[in-house]
């Protein structure tokens, strides 16, 4: 799809600046709100406007759908901070949005969420995004759900608990996952914006257990294949001990770790890279 008009949130995190790159490759015309301009940098002034808006202030989104054939929204927090909960930034940021492409007369609002949220709503990071969700779908707007799996750089957490020579599962880690690159992911999402009122749920190439995917990390780190394999009822544990002691802040993405890594979470392969290579060239930035 190319001479389109699009309007991209969160151009500057992890999926958000692949999206960019790739609408950009294809001679689409993009408007990234962001933030702060200086983190995102336009050498491509024929196709990319930059505009300052805070998302979660409806008063700095005013009129700027006008003229926009798509909206995609990235925007979503995994750890509450500054004081903005799921619902600040995954729903009502999201929303105030969604008004405005209704106010301006936008066809198609494409929304990514994660992998099997309409399955897990009660977790405080799914509770916000499906209630958008709901709300996407409700719009009259034509309409794009992404599902992906976890994202490469979410794999780094293994990585970085392989650095101490040994990583840490709950169960047998015979849980098997597919998680995808952000360059993987956008050109998905690209390739699909003529399909219309859809939910595409989709994973990198690979599919791989928690043990593979723990001794990939160590690999690339040169060092031995280490594993420790905790009981699944201190999961658990855990789980109850932070929805019980600590604030939603604190257990929010936690609450979300334990329980998706308790099963097979396996999406429609998608993408050519792999996350043995990731491992590798980010390992050198850890030795």
């Amino acid at each position: 799809m190319k001479d389109t008009n699009v309007l991209l949130a969160g151009a500057t995190g992890y999926l958000g600046s692949f999206i960019l790159k790739v609408l950009i490759e294809r001679k689409n015309h993009v408007v990234a709100i962001v933030r702060n301009p200086n983190r995102i940098e336009n050498d491509c002034e024929n196709y990319l406007e930059i505009k300052t808006a805070e998302v979660t202030n409806p008063e700095t989104l005013r009129d700027i759908c006008k003229g926009i054939d798509t909206v995609i929204s990235t925007i979503g927090i995994t750890r509450q901070k500054d004081g903005l909960t799921y619902m600040d930034v995954d729903y009502r940021a999201n929303m105030n949005l969604l008004d405005e492409a209704k106010k301006a007369g936008v066809k198609h609002f494409v929304y990514v969420s994660a992998i099997n949220g309409d399955k897990h709503r009660k977790l405080k990071i799914f509770e916000a995004k499906e209630k958008f969700v709901d709300a996407l779908k409700a719009s009259g707007l034509i309409y794009t759900i992404v599902r992906p799996n976890g994202f490469f750089s979410d794999m780094k957490d293994f990585l970085q608990m392989a650095k101490s020579g040994r990583v840490y599962l709950f169960g047998a880690g015979n849980q098997k996952f597919n998680p995808i690159h952000g360059e993987d992911l956008a050109k998905a999402i690209v390739d699909t914006l003529d399909e219309y009122n859809k939910e595409l749920t989709i994973g990198g190439p690979d599919v791989l257990s928690l043990n593979e995917i723990s001794g990939l990390a160590l690999q690339a780190l040169e060092k031995p294949v280490k594993i420790v394999h905790l009981p699944d009822c201190l999961r658990t544990l855990t789980l109850w001990s932070l929805r019980t002691f600590t604030s939603v802040k604190t257990y929010g993405p936690l609450e979300f770790f334990l329980t998706l890594m308790a099963e097979d979470t396996i999406a429609p392969t998608y993408g050519k890279h792999h996350l043995e290579d990731f491992y590798i060239e980010e390992a050198k930035n850890l030795k």
